[in-house]
């Protein structure tokens, strides 16, 4: 989509955040209340906080796609590496690169850094978005395990 720029989360950015964070926590049933994303929202903007945010907007400052990443240590390769943590765009502009430009602002960033890989989970029906992430990514053999707390 031309004139989609990436740029990192800030205050003007909070209501269509919002909207998009909301509709990423719909899209996965989960519950999410507005104290919970205050919570998120107040990560991004505490430079002392692992998580960061990324905003695709358009030449008007309308925010159409959000990404949430942090680093993250790669003992066993004695390296760093990215973690895409969240990752939506309004369903309205899938399709359209949007969110291939996130992941490819979060990998130049990597390189910057020097992080080894970027890495992220998808549900395993999530057809539209593994499109992507199959055309642009390696699928790794790990599998995923979660010890609710």
């Amino acid at each position: 989509m031309s004139g989609i720029r990436i740029v990192p989360v800030s205050a003007r950015h909070r209501a269509d955040w919002g909207r998009l964070y909301a509709g990423y926590a719909e899209f996965y049933r989960v519950t999410q209340t507005d104290e919970m994303r205050d919570r998120v929202w107040s990560w991004l903007h505490d430079p002392a906080h692992a998580t960061e945010g990324l905003i695709a907007e358009d030449a008007e400052g309308h925010a159409y796609g959000l990404a949430h990443f942090r680093a993250f240590a790669r003992p066993l390769s004695a390296s760093t590496g990215g973690y895409l943590d969240d990752l939506f765009v309004d369903p309205h502009l899938r399709g359209q690169r949007v969110g291939e430009l996130l992941i490819d602002a979060i990998a130049a960033e990597g390189r910057r850094r020097g992080w080894s890989t970027i890495r992220w989970i998808t549900a395993e029906d999530n057809a539209q978005a593994r499109a992507l992430y199959d055309r642009i990514a390696k699928l790794t053999p790990w599998r995923t395990y979660d010890i609710p707390l």
